[in-house]
Order: structure tokens, then C-alpha cells, then sequence
């Protein structure tokens, strides 16, 4: 054989070989990537139940493939043995009955303490003893029924947090007229307390959601930051009607807004969000504040106390706690929105409607 011949054979199969080698390291890795996805969609679990009069929803990634479903109704069936008003028999209801409440589970303490911090932060915007005047209002079990101003004085009286006294053991009330309610932070507490459950568990990545509250940890299983929706403020809107998309980082986001929860007496929009000073729905052009902190708690109260407050002392807040990052969306005076966000919190924002 010629020597050209020879080393053409030999360079034929040395690139014979080199194909084989691509081809299998290829293959393989497919194989890799192939078998990764498939252990990413085996560990994404996705849960959903009832609580609190709404529906909670929670994901997580978990290669073992668990289901704590039992474990996450049965840490929300003690919590709400403690903060339901809608349970007659709860910690709250029978506090709400009486003048002393000695705890017996360990959610009243905290969310307390909490409370009063926010209270005093918020000059009272937040109050989770407004209870008796949305009630009055119209939005409690009874329906919408407006009541006369000497209902309204006589209640605003009975109305305060610093009305409360406690420690790490009993609840006592100063006026026995008090009414306590936390609906307004009980559902981001409640994300908080199953997010705990899970990191217990040992779960990474999750996210947990209770009526539209949420608290994100680490990543999806495309191995993105967790991105949720904040609705457009309109009353017809659906839930798909998104006005932005924010990527949550290891946070608790909350939202509260007027748009939907509201009647209409004498041509007067009548909003559920009630001012616990003056005692009357709150007017102005803030229809919408989303808030994250670090937990959801935090995160709600916030959101509830900025609808009271209002666009400027809203953005006013927002300058001046640096544990929450905001964004507002607000009337523009022409029947369209303007929006408002924390400096920290744009690079994670995106409005897919733009």
C-alpha cells in the first residue's frame, strides 16, 4: 500500500473516532440535561387547599418528591385556632368576648408585637382594632348598610391599639369595648408560618401564597426567581389582567387595594378601607400598594396601612423605612394609572403591557 493511501486510512480514522467521541459526549450530555429536567419536574410539587375564608396555593422543589399537605392544613388548622374570629372558640373570639386572654398557642404573642410596631410606625394608619367600624360600614357579615355619624363618633372612641396591653404570657384590653381583628396581617402571617413549615422540611425553593399574599425562597424550577403579577386596578379586571410582573427574592409580598372591595350609596363610592381616626372610608387616589419585606406579615400590614394613608404619605413611608420596598399605583387625575416604586425594587420590575 502507498504511503499516501496508508495515511489517508489512518486520518480517516482518526476522524472516524473523534465523530464517535463528539457523538457520545453529546449524547451523554443530552442524556444529562434530559435527566436533570426530568428530576426538576418530578421535585416540583404544586399544593392547594382552604384557609381563612380564601384558598392558599404552595410550590416547592423537593427531589424526594414529598407531599406536606397534611402537615401544611394541619399547621394552619392551629393557627387558626388562635387568630380566626371566625372560629367562636379561638383565642381571638373568646378575647374578643372577655377582657384577659392567657395564650395557649404561640402565634398571639408575635403577631402583637408586630402589630404594635406597625402602629406606632404607621401613626395608626394601621389598627387592627378598626374592626367595629368596617363593620359598621358595611362590610361584615351584615352587608353594606351605612350608619349615621353618632354611630361613627361612638365607635372611632372605642377604637386603638394602644388601648391593648401585653406581654409574652396574657392579652388584657384597657376598655372592654375593644374589638381586635387581624384580617388585615393574619394571612401574611399565615405565609409566614407555612414557609417556616417547609424550611423545617428542609425545602429550598418555594412558593407559598394565601389569598394573594406570598413569600418566595430561592428558585423555580426553571431556576429563575419566583415573578408574580400585580392585577390592574379595575373593578372589572381579571386576574390575568397584569399591570407588572415583580421577581421576588427571598421576601414576603403583599397587596392591598380599593378596586373590588367597595359599594356605591348616592353616587358616593363607598370604600371598605376605613381611616381608624376619623372613622369614615378613606378618599383619595392610591388604588393600589404592593409592598415587600422581609416576611409576608410585615409586608401586609404595610400594604393595609398605605391604602389608608394615601399616594404622598405612602412614598412618604416608603423614604423612610428602609425594611420594605413599595410599589404604588395611583389615579392620574385623567381616568389612566401612574405608578410609583422604591428605587431598590425597579430592577426587578417589568410591565408587560409597555
Amino acid at each position: 500500500m502507498r504511503p499516501n493511501a496508508r495515511k489517508n486510512i489512518v486520518y480517516s480514522l482518526i476522524l472516524l473516532l473523534m465523530v464517535v467521541i463528539v457523538y457520545t459526549y453529546r449524547n451523554r450530555d443530552s442524556e444529562a440535561v434530559q435527566t436533570e429536567e426530568k428530576k426538576e419536574v418530578v421535585g416540583k410539587i404544586s399544593l392547594n387547599g382552604q384557609t381563612m375564608g380564601t384558598t392558599y396555593n404552595v410550590t416547592y422543589l423537593d427531589e424526594s418528591g414529598r407531599d406536606f399537605k397534611a402537615g401544611i392544613d394541619s399547621v394552619l388548622l392551629v393557627f387558626n385556632q388562635s387568630l380566626s374570629t371566625y372560629i367562636p372558640t379561638s383565642e381571638i373570639s373568646r378575647f374578643n368576648q372577655e377582657d384577659t386572654l392567657v395564650y395557649e398557642y404561640p402565634f398571639m404573642y408575635p403577631i402583637l408585637t408586630r402589630s404594635r410596631e406597625i402602629y406606632e410606625e404607621t401613626d395608626g394608619a394601621f389598627d387592627p382594632t378598626v374592626g367595629p367600624l368596617v363593620n359598621l360600614w358595611g362590610f361584615g357579615p351584615g352587608g353594606p348598610t351605612l350608619k349615621d355619624s353618632v354611630d361613627i363618633e361612638r365607635m372611632v372612641n372605642s377604637v386603638g391599639f394602644d388601648k391593648l396591653r401585653f406581654d409574652e404570657n396574657q392579652l388584657t384590653k384597657r376598655d372592654s369595648a375593644i374589638y381586635l381583628d387581624f384580617s388585615a396581617i393574619a394571612k401574611g402571617y399565615g405565609v409566614d408560618v407555612v414557609a417556616q413549615y417547609l424550611a423545617d422540611q428542609g425545602i429550598q425553593n418555594y412558593l407559598v401564597e394565601i389569598g394573594g399574599d406570598l413569600v418566595a425562597k430561592g428558585v423555580n424550577d426553571k431556576n429563575e426567581l419566583w415573578k408574580l403579577g400585580v392585577n390592574r386596578p379595575k373593578e372589572e379586571s381579571s386576574s390575568s389582567d397584569i399591570y407588572s410582573i415583580v421577581a421576588l427574592q427571598d421576601k414576603g409580598m403583599a397587596t392591598s387595594g380599593n378596586y373590588r372591595n367597595f359599594y356605591v350609596r348616592d353616587s358616593v363610592m363607598i370604600s371598605h378601607t376605613i381611616d381608624p381616626k376619623t372613622g369614615y372610608p378613606v378618599r383619595h387616589g392610591l388604588l393600589s400598594a404592593t409592598v415587600l419585606a422581609k416576611d409576608c406579615m410585615t409586608a401586609d400590614a404595610y400594604a393595609t396601612a398605605m391604602m389608608v394613608m394615601g399616594t404622598d404619605k405612602a412614598k412618604a413611608l416608603d423614604e423612610a423605612l428602609d425594611e420594605i420596598e413599595v410599589f404604588l399605583i395611583y389615579d392620574d387625575g385623567n381616568g389612566g394609572f401612574e405608578s410609583y416604586a422604591s428605587e431598590s425594587l425597579k430592577p426587578y420590575l417589568s410591565f408587560p403591557m409597555e
